[in-house]
Formats: structure tokens, sequence, C-alpha cells
């Protein structure tokens, strides 16, 4: 019958960090975009001859980190500042999250491959569970704006 994949854009955030290793570079410092990513869905057709609803992060019953999909993609991406969890100044950046200045969203590491792989990490075991094995994630692709982009496909 052969395979099916489908896949969803979820975009509309914009998102701060840095890139604290890039010393030769002006992406050591703080900088924002509107980012988006796109995610690619495997597997078998449901009843309804789909392989992933594609409103289905509203209306999952699965949760991500305790939330719901959508929470969980706004509460990472909208409005936030993203730090690698060794950047030396995370302390410093943490406190601006305390008073009340940043959203700061704690990563592995920043960068749009490194998102690109968080966030595979983050949603292919909720889809997997959510459609009982019959789906997983085969690509997600992060963009930082409408020319650069990252994907990251799980082996």
């Amino acid at each position: 019958m052969g395979n099916f994949i489908s896949t969803k854009v979820f975009d509309g955030f914009s998102t701060v960090f840095r890139q604290w290793k890039a010393e030769d570079t002006h992406c050591r410092f703080l900088h924002g975009y509107g980012i988006s990513f796109q995610i690619w869905f495997e597997g078998e057709l449901d009843e309804r001859n789909w392989v992933w609803d594609f409103g289905g992060m509203k209306r999952a019953k699965g949760k991500i980190d305790g939330m719901s999909p959508k929470e969980w993609m706004d509460y990472m991406f909208d409005h936030t500042f993203l730090v690698a969890e060794d950047d030396p100044f995370l302390e410093s950046f943490k406190r601006m999250d305390e008073a009340g200045v940043a959203q700061v969203r704690v990563v592995p590491a920043t960068g749009a491959e490194r998102f690109a792989q968080y966030i595979c990490d983050k949603v292919a075991p909720f889809i997997s569970q959510e459609t009982e094995g019959r789906v997983k994630v085969v690509r997600v692709e992060f963009r930082e704006h409408g020319k650069n982009s990252a994907i990251f496909i799980p082996s």
C-alpha cells in the first residue's frame, strides 16, 4: 500500500536566544527571531484516513511536560528567551526571569539544529503514545525566519 506522511507547520512564535560558544560571530549576542517548525508524521491511516489530525495538538489527551501540546509550544516558544543549560550566564538570565523581565526557558543547547532535535525529542514520544504507536515523528525542521532552517531526523 505504501507509506503515508503528513506535515504540520507550527508558527507565530517570537523567541530570543544566543549561541554563547560562537565567540567569533555576532550570534554570541542575544537576538530574536520569528520562529516556526514543521513536523513530519509517518504512519498508517486511521479510520478517518488521516495519518495525524492536523488539529490534534489542540485536541490531544496526552501531555508534554504536564501541558497540552499547544500549551507546551506556547510555554516554550511564545515570547520566550531560550538559554542553553551550559551558558555561563545562566544564573544571570534566571534572575531576569525571576524579576519578570524575561520568560527564560532552559534547554539542553541552543541553535536551530538543536532546537529541531529538542522539539523532536519532546513531541515524538507524545505522538507515539497518543496514536498507540501507529504514527511516528520522522523529521522536524526548525526555521529561524524565511531564510534559515535546520532539520533533525531521528534514527
